[in-house]
Order: C-alpha cells, then structure tokens, then sequence
C-alpha cells in the first residue's frame, strides 16, 4: 500500500523535534513496561593531588548488569595505570551494587586490547562504519573474575 493512500507520509529528512517525539514515545513506552526508577548512574573519576581530573568513567547499574559508556585518561595520564585504576573503581563499584556483568561497547581505534588485558571478552563485532572500522562489544563476569 502507498504511504499517502494509507493517509500518512514518510519523511526521511526529520528535524530535531521530531527526534525529541520518538525519544519520548519510547521512554513512555519503556517506563511503562520496566521498572527503570532502578537504574542508577555510575560515576568514577581519578584526581592528581592538586584536583586536576586525570580519567574517569560513566556507566549505569540496573539489576545485575552494569554498562560502562564512557570512560576518558587525560592524554598527559595515560600509560601509568590511571586507565586502570578507574575501570578497578569502576568494577568495585558495580560489584558492591550487586551486579556480575559488565558490558561495554568500543571502536577498533579506542581501547580493545585495553579491556582485554582487563579479562573483557569480545562477544559481536559489527563492520560497516567507515573503512577499516568495527564495533566491537564485551563483556566481564565479575562473578568470575
């Protein structure tokens, strides 16, 4: 059947507006089918003495699962154990909130071999992105870990 003659249209090219509808539709829909009050965000930072921020993650806890979505080392910090120190704060945390899993999502250009000296076991690689690109997701059982 054609889009008109079903008395709608398809419009490829929305604008902002209409990306803030389809955001709010889907967190009515979801509020109503899941108990997402229990989410609960995750935030680590790593300081020198004099306070400046040298790494840190965002994340969220729900359940027994906790996603990492972020984490950034100051270029200056990097290669001496900041990177590390925020994922081990980062994993504690999620820990003593109950959680046995951590996921996270990363670019072949970010932190992959990162996480796997980390015990972060890639579970899907998606191809696709600009050449030579993938996505990759992994996973840590800290149940097992």
């Amino acid at each position: 059947m054609n889009a008109d003659a079903a008395g709608w249209h398809v419009n490829a090219e929305a604008g902002e507006a209409d990306a803030n509808w389809v955001d709010e539709q889907l967190h009515r829909f979801n509020l109503a089918s899941a108990p997402l009050d229990q989410v609960r965000p995750l935030r680590v930072i790593v300081t020198a003495a004099d306070g400046a921020r040298l790494g840190g993650a965002v994340g969220r806890t729900w359940g027994e699962c906790c996603e990492l979505q972020q984490i950034a080392v100051d270029p200056s910090a990097r290669s001496r154990g900041v990177g590390s120190a925020v994922m081990a704060a980062f994993e504690a945390e999620s820990r003593a909130r109950g959680c046995r899993l951590v996921y996270l999502e990363t670019f072949s250009f970010q932190a992959a071999p990162f996480y796997e000296r980390l015990g972060y076991k890639r579970t899907h690689s998606t191809e696709g992105f600009a050449p030579g690109i993938v996505k990759h997701l992994y996973e840590k059982r800290l149940d097992q870990a």
